[in-house]
This record gives structure tokens, sequence and C-alpha cells, in this order.
């Protein structure tokens, strides 16, 4: 697994007023764009071709990253108009030489060990891997049900579930072969026209990872992350 699709298009609207006008990957933690902090990530996991799905003020990531981070390989899948979160990793596939693909969501860290979820991916025989993080509170994001199987066998949407639970973590392993076999049209969204609609007749797996996770898209986590990352070293 050398390959990698970053979300990227996301406006900051819960940012504005704590975040200048700027996508919301190029949030400036401690002085660096967040979005650096995930190449460093991807980098240090051997990822070497990496393709951001961008699309709000997309010119200024690419001025900022141009064609290459270090020894990442960078390419954009430009939306020219909004394509929903499956549209957008749909056409980023276009720009995937191999089989499958990580995905992340661009403003979340969650620092997954990456082998694990390959080998957990081919030992499942999966299409679709999905990692999960185990939370005090699953009310700001919904949750997920698993089996004994390691199946997801249900998705709460926000608000349906409170307390502890498991959520999305917004990190996937994904066959090319799953947009192939679905005949998704060009705009979509992954989560209402894919998972919710899918999972009963088609297998998405789950991993549970516990490493360091954050969601900068308010300004408390965006605050804790600012925090953290300086205590990290980063």
């Amino acid at each position: 697994m050398q390959e990698a699709i970053i979300l990227a298009g996301g406006l900051g609207t819960r940012l504005k007023g704590v975040v200048d006008d700027v996508p919301k990957v190029m949030a400036p933690v401690n002085g660096r764009p967040f979005l650096e902090y995930l190449l460093d990530y991807l980098e240090n996991n051997v990822i070497e071709h990496v393709v951001l799905s961008v699309g709000y003020k997309y010119e200024v990531i690419q001025e900022h990253f141009k064609d290459k981070y270090k020894s990442i390989k960078i390419d954009y899948a430009i939306e020219d108009k909004p394509l929903g979160t499956g549209g957008g990793i749909q056409k980023a596939f276009e720009f995937i030489n191999g089989t499958k693909s990580l995905v992340l969501n661009g403003d979340t860290m969650f620092q997954v060990n990456l082998s694990r979820i390959n080998e957990f991916h081919f030992s499942q025989s999966a299409r679709f891997t999905i990692v999960l993080r185990q939370v005090e509170d699953v009310t700001r994001y919904g949750s997920v049900e698993t089996n004994y199987n390691n199946r997801i066998i249900h998705f709460n949407e926000k608000g349906e579930q409170f307390g502890p639970g498991k959520i999305n973590g917004g990190v996937y392993l994904i066959n090319k072969s799953f947009f192939t076999a679905n005949n998704f049209p060009e705009k979509f969204s992954l989560e209402k026209d894919g998972f919710e609609k899918l999972y009963l007749t088609q297998p998405f797996h789950g991993i549970i990872c516990k490493q360091y996770f954050i969601d900068i898209g308010i300004p408390e986590d965006y605050q804790k992350a600012n925090n953290d990352f300086k205590l990290f070293g980063y």
C-alpha cells in the first residue's frame, strides 16, 4: 500500500472567526498547515503517492505544495462543482495506479498503524475497510456497530446514540472495484448513498484502532491540536 487519497475540499465553516478564509486542511497549527502534518504521517508510513481531492480555493493548496512534498508525489483531483464525499473519492481514484488506496479525511489526524490496516483488509478479503475509534461520547459523530466477524451491521446518525461507542475514524482502505461494481453517479454521498444504502447487502469491514485521534472541525479541537502537536514536538 503506497498510495493515499486525502479529502481536502472542506470549507472550514465552523472554524470561521478562528482561522482565515482558507481550505480547512490549510488551517495553521503552530505555524504550519494541518495538511503538512498529515503528509508527514503518510511519509513516515512509506506512502509515496498522494491524491488531494480539492475544490474550495484549491489554488491555495496547489500553490503551497505544488507536485511534491518531501518524498511524496502529489496529484490533484479538482472538483469544478461539489461532488459529495463519494463523488470526490471516486474522481480521485482516477489518479490511483494500484488496485486499492488509503483514504483520509483532511481535517482528521488518526495515527493508525497502516501495516495493520492493510493486513486486516487482506485477511478479510475486504473491498472496503473502515477504521473505527472508541470514544467516550458518540453524539457529535454518530456511531457504528459491528458483529463478531468485524462486519459493520449498522450506522447510527448523529443524535441517535449517546455515550461511549465506536465512530467512523475517517480513515478507509478501499479497493477500486468498489466503485466499478456499484456504478455510482458522478455526485454522491459516501455516507448516505454508500454506507447506509449498501451495508446490508455488501460487506463493509471495521477495525478498531486506539491511537491518537483528533478532528479539527470545531474551534475547541482545533486549539487542542495546536496544544497537542506542540507537546508532541511536531
